[in-house]
């Protein structure tokens, strides 16, 4: 972060010094936690369901924090009292980037894919310039101002993902910090519960390339009609990527090794260079083609795109991370968040992975949450794309993920291969019964679902 005064806090977020000098200096970085607070950082105290934070500004003034953003004065604390907390938040990074004019900003959105498409830019960008990215998701109204006043004047580039449950979401964060380049990878059913419709869905995603700023760039996936569409939404340079034949950027002659990683030839620019990713599963070919035209569009060549494409790592945890146990067990973890195309993706994932090893193959799956009136369908459609690619075993966890298990035992070609289990102990029990050295095996759930749950507890279970 750049070191600024409580009184450019101050006006930049329109608040009153309480008990602070006004020439007193925040320099190392804003915190919401007040036990990450150091001497010389800006404490949050935002009100939750359960928690107050301003119980905490005495700790976090105790730690050396310079001011507190309060919405009431805290005594024996230098305050600066606003009205909400959340939205000073947010001015506060919107002022931080206008100082800023060298920084590029790449602002990405989606239904699914924004995280590791996500990591993927920041490796590619880092070897070009200090590349500031948020940690695993942080790409809501809290997380996304906290990446971006990580951003100081040594950054060159800042990766913005921004998720959204709302129409207007996705204006709010670009209005804190404006993309040169704006990425929409797909429009899916992550939410549909709350917006009702994909194309309520795809308005808002759209957000992201109106806000493109002048002269720059928007990103679009040539496979997705209503991405494709959202080129009507901006004056600026349009670039497309994915199998269109009038796609800027593709991937021909696309082949998966035994641990599932995808090796093809890229095309960009007129030029070819070859492959070999090292995320799992055939769907991060379109990831790693969303970032190359993104980083394309901010001046790195082709080839400096292939040599980082065959550098770059999962960095992101619970993200198709795949381990293999002492007993010889391997687990996917991908237990961080699902969506009916994500699961799908993860299905298919598996399956390859186990037929290159001839292994056999069990997808676990949890509820897939805020898929509103689609929900039963949906589910449903899970376990009969499970029975149609021939997992080997599929486990159904907990009441919401029901119709997973009840699609499959009713897609026809199953005996007991699909079973329910009530709860993440249950899955677990079953398991450790079942599993046999050289099984490969799936978990995948939405994030409160809680099968990550059971993921740790498979791996630790070897390690034991």
């Amino acid at each position: 972060m750049i070191p600024v005064s409580c009184t450019q806090i101050a006006e930049a977020i329109g608040g009153e010094l309480v008990g602070v000098d006004p020439a007193a200096v925040v320099d190392a970085g804003v915190e919401i936690d007040s036990r990450q607070i150091v001497a010389g950082g800006l404490f949050v105290a935002l009100v939750g369901e359960n928690v107050d934070g301003h119980e905490y500004v005495p700790a976090a003034t105790a730690a050396g924090a310079t001011v507190s953003i309060t919405t009431r004065p805290v005594e024996g604390s230098p305050c600066i009292v606003v009205a909400d907390a959340q939205k000073a938040l947010g001015e506060l990074a919107r002022f931080v980037i206008a100082q800023l004019p060298d920084l590029t900003v790449i602002g990405l959105t989606g239904s699914q894919g924004k995280t590791s498409t996500k990591d993927l830019i920041a490796q590619l960008l880092q070897p070009h310039g200090a590349t500031v990215a948020p940690i695993g998701s942080f790409n809501n109204e809290l997380g996304h101002p906290l990446t971006a006043l990580q951003a100081d004047e040594n950054t060159r580039y800042l990766v913005a993902e921004m998720g959204a449950r709302h129409v207007g979401d996705i204006t709010y964060l670009c209005r804190i910090t404006p993309p040169k380049v704006g990425l929409v990878l797909n429009v899916g059913y992550s939410h549909i519960g709350e917006f009702g419709s994909r194309d309520a869905i795809a308005a808002a995603k759209g957000e992201m390339i109106e806000a493109v700023l002048p002269g720059g760039t928007a990103v679009l996936n040539a496979e997705d009609p209503r991405v494709a569409a959202m080129a009507s939404r901006t004056k600026e340079t349009v670039v497309t990527w994915g199998d269109a034949p009038d796609a800027n950027v593709r991937a021909t002659g696309i082949e998966l090794d035994a641990l599932g990683r995808a090796g093809f030839t890229l095309q960009l620019g007129g030029e070819e260079h070859p492959v070999q990713l090292q995320p799992i599963g055939e769907h991060q070919v379109a990831n790693a083609l969303a970032a190359a035209a993104a980083v394309q569009a901010v001046g790195l060549t082709p080839a400096q795109i292939a040599d980082g494409l065959n550098a770059a790592t999962a960095v992101s945890k619970a993200r198709m991370e795949l381990t293999q146990r002492s007993d010889d067990v391997t687990i996917i973890n991908d237990a961080y968040n699902a969506n009916p195309d994500s699961v799908r993706a993860a299905l298919k994932s598996l399956v390859a992975i186990g037929r290159s090893r001839g292994a056999r193959t069990w997808a676990v799956l949890g509820e897939m949450l805020e898929l509103g009136d689609t929900s039963t369908e949906e589910h449903d459609s899970v376990g009969r794309l499970a029975v149609r690619l021939d997992v080997n075993r599929l486990v159904a966890v907990g009441e919401g993920a029901r119709p997973i298990h009840l699609g499959a035992s009713l897609e026809g070609s199953w005996g007991n291969e699909s079973a329910y289990v009530a709860t993440i102990e249950d899955a677990l029990e079953l398991l450790r019964a079942e599993l046999k050295p050289g099984d490969l095996v799936l978990v995948k759930s939405s994030k409160a679902a809680g099968l990550r749950r059971l993921a740790d507890a498979l791996l630790e279970e070897a390690s034991q």
